[in-house]
């Protein structure tokens, strides 16, 4: 297989392993609600959990990585992340389900962040636009099947079973990530406690960077506070949407799958920051779409929403690998860092808003983070940076 098909199928694997478990108790968080006799929003925990132990680990990961390499982090870590995702179908109690969320969480940098650099070290310029892409892909399919098969096992035979069924995807992922994704190439290690220091002063120096690192924050603070508080407004009357149905409502993700390589090539010839604007504008109309009453119109906004936010991520992720000019691993780090803030205050965040203003209040937050990033991306972003 040829080195570039090969990492494109690695990378793929290595997306897919961390987003079919990432998300995946949205499909099902009513079911949990009733099992556990815990309120509706408190089990929006179970989406906050992993993000928010993403977040604690992760700037330690771009140091590990940044000495000990990529590929064998990835591969390990994919595999240890199986085991508390298959011991989610023996939990007893709703405290020990987010505390297995939490192990989830500490794995999933090690993944995610990883591959992250080791794009950045492998692929550079329009290449690595181009595989960052690619792995979004796998982000993006495995976001929906982890929401689709859990909904629709837990519809034929209980959510438990269906953590049962990710965690051998899971472990399959992590099969072709080791076998698969080639070694790295251009991997320099970082040597000592002071360089990795030093590293870090210098990625929160960068301008650039701190921007990027706000945009990573609003993307997935944006994306979970939609899909999260949308499966409270969808299983609420008058819609009534159960497991099964929740679950398909995630298809809307599989949009990003065309919208994201058109993304990349028109990044290519006009740049990040110009893509990044006409990104920010789609998800923002299909924010303002869902406030139309109607399943149509709901469903129809979160598509638009989702494909513009992926965008943004795509382009964030390859816009760190082109900022930084060492220690990449490490600059991904500290990106995934904020990202995984982000997505943690987005699933408690809007809790207020939701009791107060119900799903407007929801939509209005997220367009005013939308907007406050479109802001900050204009002002700090360099396109011949990432070109």
């Amino acid at each position: 297989m040829r080195p570039a098909a090969a990492r494109g199928i690695g990378v793929v694997a290595a997306g897919f392993a961390t987003f079919v478990n990432l998300y995946a108790t949205q499909a099902v968080l009513p079911l949990l609600a009733h099992e556990f006799a815990v309120p509706l929003p408190r089990t929006g925990l179970t989406v906050t959990a992993p993000l928010f132990a993403v977040a604690l680990i992760a700037p330690f990961v771009g140091s590990i990585s940044d000495r000990l390499g990529r590929k064998r982090l990835i591969t390990v870590a994919a595999w240890l992340l199986a085991v508390p995702t298959a011991l989610l179908a023996v939990t007893p109690d709703f405290a020990t389900l987010v505390l297995l969320r939490f192990l989830q969480g500490l794995a999933l940098p090690f993944i995610f962040a990883v591959t992250v650099a080791y794009i950045g070290d492998e692929a550079r310029e329009a290449e690595g636009i181009r595989l960052a892409g690619t792995y979004s892909v796998g982000t993006i399919v495995g976001g929906f099947a982890g929401r689709f098969i859990l909904g629709h096992v837990a519809a034929l035979a209980g959510w438990r079973a269906g953590f049962v069924v990710i965690a051998m995807l899971t472990a399959l992922a992590a099969a072709v990530v080791g076998l698969i994704l080639p070694r790295e190439r251009n991997f320099v290690a970082q040597r000592g406690l002071g360089a990795a220091l030093e590293s870090l002063r210098a990625h929160l120096a960068n301008r650039q960077l701190i921007a990027t690192y706000a945009a990573g924050f609003a993307v997935l603070f944006s994306i979970v506070a939609a899909f999260t508080y949308a499966n409270f407004l969808l299983a609420a009357p008058p819609y009534r949407f159960g497991p099964a149905a929740l679950g398909n409502l995630f298809a809307v993700y599989l949009l990003a799958i065309v919208s994201t390589p058109v993304a990349t090539r028109l990044a290519v010839r006009i740049g990040r920051r110009g893509t990044f604007a006409l990104a920010g504008i789609v998800g923002m109309s299909g924010m303002a779409l869902t406030l139309v009453h109607g399943i149509g119109a709901i469903v129809a906004g979160l598509g638009l929403a989702i494909g513009g936010m992926f965008i943004e991520q795509v382009l964030a992720i390859s816009y760190v690998g082109a900022a930084a000019v060492r220690a990449r691993s490490t600059a991904v780090g500290l990106y995934v860092t904020f990202y995984y803030i982000g997505g943690s205050l987005g699933g408690v965040a809007p809790a207020g808003l939701w009791h107060l203003a119900g799903w407007p209040g929801c939509v209005a937050l997220v367009l005013f983070v939308q907007a406050m990033t479109l802001a900050v991306v204009t002002a700090f972003w360099r396109d011949k940076a990432a070109a």
